[in-house]
């Protein structure tokens, strides 16, 4: 019988899990008598050996030098070895092709290799994140901690104080009937969040949290999610609220999304004294999102306003929050986001401590058919609640450029981006996508930013999870080429007809016509040339499906993970030719409304074998917008 021995120094959360993660997984590989013990230091002891070296703790170094069934897993500090642990496992031949265990791909070995595995690695980036988004339930978000660090990726976002907005779509399960509403409430959304807290401790992973919120919740109003406000708005916050075209309401009746008179001192006490007491409460939390409303041409325009810039007021609030912090002997670190009006860098306020804060650009406005690769712009003059967001890549870099010019001395700083919120649904072979984001996350060095947290549905593994796989791999090695890591992926989800899926799903890119769901066929003959391609969709599935059917149902033999994700591509199949007439009309110009039905009942009917890797709430709302439907009529759709 095989024996190996694994030793921890350290009794960190993140090493102990480190350990056992290892110790299960050469179990599956190997079988054999694998055993975990704690070592105060190292010693000449036949094992593997993980610890925590002397490289500076902030940088995720990892050193591996294992030769058979001994040698060193070295990370610079406890998430690191778990890092490094995933990375010697992916040496042995593991894989891990999307979140859960069905998704683990494990190499059979009669033991540990011969040979000598040295890696000695540093990231490429510094943030390497992924944020919570979509519609989820506990199991699905806990899976997507689990994988994260698998892929390299080091902090996860929490949005708002608490995830309710999230977990409460999925358990009322409004967009499906088929599915009994589970009940769900704040206590229970306090519970799941406190339980995400927990699942990142146990692997180190650093927390961020909050966002949106912070116009909201210190005045007495639940920033829960982007709910209609139910009710009068107390008499005693109207006079907080910005003043819009004469009136101080909620804009739109949904108090997450409305700004706030900023130049009133109360204002910029009440949000400061709120961030401060919030750091105080969670000092589980490393870092905090201080963001303004999520809404923009409405910031507030009475006569103390409405002469300075948004972003004036914002730097103003972020010293006073600094300044409010160190008084508490606090190095909480915050988070400032470049975004919608905010997009304009500041006139006359510059940041005090720029130490204290990380500058996070969100250009949610972007195109995601071109990538940042060589992208040059200028920015619009500002105008005061007339902005218009800016599509091209080029132009939302320039207003980045703007404010790194304007605040130099900050030095942390990342890109909070949407390739997997609503564009993925519009790219179904998601090749195109795939390497849209490959291209962007090589080109973060170029432009000042160190890293890429992911606002993201967590339930995207319909037809693959190469995407999220080429960000997490890139963030780590951005020398590592595109077409090494869709190939790899491709084996190792798919086996021996891996190139034929990706050959399967590059044809699917090109005829699914991503750019014309994205709203940049604008003229007739461009509207006539996709919808040409779009009439190939069914010839394409069809002449692929005899792949599909040769491979479902465990062609692989035991091998469940490959096995499921022929049988994922097979519902994806029924999927996409559900949406071809959809597509057709949009193509045409013509109503939707038949085809939108009828794509409504087959996700739906779908969902209760496809729910791990589809979010089907946030597909048929996406693919609803492109052709009128609101979330409401989504919802209501019989």
């Amino acid at each position: 019988m095989v024996r190996i021995n694994i030793y921890r120094v350290g009794d960190e959360p993140a090493i102990r899990f480190a350990a056992g993660e290892l110790r299960r997984c050469l179990k599956l590989a190997i079988g054999g008598d694998v055993r975990v013990a704690k070592r105060k230091a190292r010693t000449d002891e036949r094992g593997l050996w993980l610890s925590v070296g002397d490289q500076p703790r902030d940088d995720d170094v990892i050193d591996i030098d294992v030769t058979g069934d001994k040698g060193d897993i070295v990370g610079a500090n406890p998430r690191a070895v778990l890092l490094a642990v995933y990375r010697y496992l992916t040496e042995l031949g593991f894989r891990w092709v999307r979140p859960g265990r069905d998704g683990e791909v494990i190499p059979q070995l009669r033991k540990l290799p011969a040979r000598r595995i040295r890696v000695r690695e540093t990231p490429s980036y510094k943030h390497r994140g992924i944020c919570i988004e979509g519609a989820s339930s506990w199991e699905h978000v806990r899976d997507m901690i689990d994988w994260a660090p698998k892929l390299g990726f080091n902090t996860y976002f929490v949005q708002f104080r608490w995830a309710y907005y999230f977990f409460e779509r999925w358990y009322n399960h409004f967009a499906n009937p088929r599915l009994a509403p589970e009940g769900f409430d704040q206590r229970k959304a306090e519970k799941l969040t406190r339980g995400l807290w927990e699942e990142c401790q146990r692997r180190g992973l650093s927390i961020q949290q909050v966002g949106h919120g912070w116009t909201c919740d210190p005045f007495g109003v639940p920033g829960r999610g982007w709910f209609q406000h139910k009710g009068k708005i107390p008499a005693s916050i109207r006079p907080y609220l910005a003043q819009v075209n004469g009136k101080r309401e909620f804009w739109g009746g949904v108090a997450l999304n409305t700004n706030l008179c900023y130049g009133n001192p109360k204002v910029q006490r009440t949000m400061t004294r709120s961030v401060a007491d919030y750091a105080v409460s969670n000092s589980q939390v490393d870092v905090i999102h201080v963001w303004l409303a999520d809404g923009y041409n409405n910031h507030c325009e009475c006569p103390r306003c409405r002469s300075t810039q948004p972003a004036d007021f914002y730097v103003q609030i972020l010293n006073e929050i600094d300044a409010e912090l160190t008084r508490r002997g606090l190095e909480t670190k915050i988070v400032f986001l470049l975004y919608v009006d905010l997009l304009w860098p500041p006139k006359k306020k510059t940041l005090n401590n720029p130490d204290r804060f990380i500058l996070m650009f969100a250009p949610i406005s972007r195109t995601y058919t071109k990538s940042y690769t060589g992208a040059t712009g200028r920015m619009r003059p500002f105008k005061f609640n007339r902005i218009t967001l800016p599509p091209d890549v080029g132009e939302n870099l320039a207003y980045l450029r703007a404010w790194q010019k304007k605040l130099p001395g900050v030095r942390d700083s990342f890109i909070f981006d949407y390739h997997l919120m609503w564009d993925h649904h519009k790219d179904q072979g998601q090749e195109a996508l795939a390497k849209v984001m490959h291209e962007d996350v090589r080109e973060l060095k170029n432009i000042n930013l160190d890293g890429f947290v992911s606002c993201q549905i967590h339930r995207l593994g319909m037809p693959t999870m190469l995407i999220q796989t080429v960000l997490g791999r890139t963030l780590w090695n951005r020398s590592t080429s595109f077409n090494a890591i869709a190939d790899d992926y491709y084996q190792a989800a798919f086996g021996r007809d891996g190139k034929k899926v990706r050959a399967y799903l590059k044809e699917l890119s090109k005829v699914f016509d991503p750019p014309l769901l994205r709203g940049e066929r604008n003229t007739a003959p461009a509207k006539r040339a996709s919808l040409r391609k779009i009439k190939q969709i069914p010839a394409v599935i069809d002449e692929f499906s005899r792949v599909i059917e040769r491979n479902t149902g465990g062609a692989e033999g035991a091998d469940r993970s490959r096995a499921q994700s022929w049988t994922y591509l097979k519902h994806h199949a029924t999927l996409c030719l559900a949406m071809t007439p959809v597509l057709e009309a949009i193509a045409r110009e013509e109503s939707a409304d038949v085809a939108m039905t009828h794509l409504i009942h087959v996700a739906r009917r779908l969902e209760k074998r496809t729910h791990r890797v589809l979010d089907t709430f946030n597909f048929m709302r996406t693919i609803g917008d492109l052709v009128g439907w609101d979330e409401q009529r989504v919802r209501k759709c019989k």
